[in-house]
């Protein structure tokens, strides 16, 4: 069949991608699904760093690529062997499609399977190669084994997580990776509990989930940090106790926390951010890095007494070691009863058009997006 998606071709650095247009809407020939695999029609997919990291070289992956990682929609045909969804369900769509048979998946760890590792890494899904081809017939490849700027995926059953029909899919994308990796980072990495001290540095959609779920877990106080004022206002507004900027921040979080927090979660991606959170914590507290920074770039200004000599802890946090089949239900009921209001971090509907799509990366790149949702296939309310 068939479908429009949004394709990078080359990597792509010039500013403003607005006027660069790195990537492009095309139409695609998509296979119909193998073994183990789905149809789904996408109803919403969400703009996130991580597919601007691909953009700009950040995160290297094979290209072409159809891009896009962040999703819901509605599972149109299934192929031989699927048992998890059946036509017509509504699904979130996972990035990282365990295979459920290795020691990572069977200990609880989907994120780290490596046979997803491979699949995403070659651009191909989990059961078999790239089923995206250009009109000249050539491979376009998959990005994480999802490729949601589009219509119309083939994905891995592994790749779904059926959610209830009235739960609207502005909401459900988000569950797909902003939820599963900021509040994962919280609730699953930091393992916080009620009445402990935490902070977040760095507000987009991945922090402010980490917020999201420190204050449903019940952190006391929940501190905020990012340059931008409209981020930290709407950090204040989801439940945060306490708002600075960066340069603020040091001085406020010690006043406020008495001391150090607890836990600190770096949701940006910059060394010197997680050394900001190491100075941010108490004697014994913990770091959880959930930031995704580029390729190459080390960590520097961490002292090593901290450790030894202070007992703090730096974690690394994939995926919010998220288990989806089992998150993303309890995620949602949190979000049923008013303590995860996603919808707020939806700041903007757009087509599947060229131009705005290149122009939602720029917003991404220059930190004024949280989190913008693509409409592939008109099934989003106007």
């Amino acid at each position: 069949m068939r479908t429009r998606a949004a394709v990078l071709r080359e990597v792509c650095t010039a500013r403003p991608y607005g006027t660069s247009a790195p990537v492009e809407v095309e139409e695609l020939e998509l296979g119909a699904p193998r073994e183990g695999e789905v149809l789904v029609r996408i109803a919403a997919a969400g703009l996130c760093h991580s597919d601007l990291s691909v953009v700009n070289g950040d995160r290297v992956r094979p290209l072409p690529m159809a891009l896009g990682h962040e999703a819901a929609g509605v599972v149109e045909e299934t192929g031989p062997g699927v048992s998890r969804v059946a036509a017509g369900d509504h699904v979130v769509l996972v990035f990282v499609p365990g295979c459920g048979h290795c020691a990572s998946c069977a200990e609880g760890r989907p994120a780290f399977c490596p046979a997803a590792a491979e699949a995403n890494g070659s651009g191909g899904l989990l059961h078999g190669p790239s089923l995206l081809r250009d009109t000249a017939g050539r491979t376009v490849h998959h990005q994480l084994g999802v490729s949601a700027f589009s219509q119309h995926v083939v994905v891995a059953q592994e790749s779904l997580v059926p959610v209830p029909d009235d739960v609207p899919f502005t909401v459900a994308a988000l569950f797909g990776c902003a939820v599963l990796t900021g509040a994962g980072a919280v609730v699953n990495t930091a393992g916080l509990r009620p009445g402990q001290s935490a902070v977040v540095f760095g507000l987009g959609g991945v922090g402010l989930s980490a917020v999201l779920g420190a204050r449903a877990a019940g952190a006391s106080p929940l501190v905020a940090v990012d340059p931008v004022p409209a981020k930290r206002e709407l950090a204040l507004r989801l439940g945060a106790s306490h708002a600075f900027t960066p340069e603020e921040a040091a001085e406020g979080v010690a006043d406020v926390t008495g001391g150090g927090a607890r836990f600190a979660v770096e949701a940006v991606g910059s060394p010197s951010v997680v050394a900001a959170c190491m100075a941010a914590v108490a004697r014994d507290g913990t770091v959880v890095s959930a930031g995704l920074p580029a390729p190459g770039r080390m960590l520097d200004s961490v002292p090593a007494l901290a450790f030894a000599g202070e007992g703090k802890s730096l974690v690394g946090s994939y995926m919010g070691d998220a288990v989806p089949q089992r998150d993303i239900p309890r995620y949602l009921g949190l979000w049923r009863a008013g303590l995860m209001p996603v919808e707020e971090l939806h700041t903007g509907t757009l087509p599947l058009a060229t131009g705005e799509l290149n122009e939602a990366l720029e917003a991404l790149a220059d930190g004024s997006a949280i989190r913008r949702l693509l409409d592939p296939s008109g099934m989003l309310p106007a």
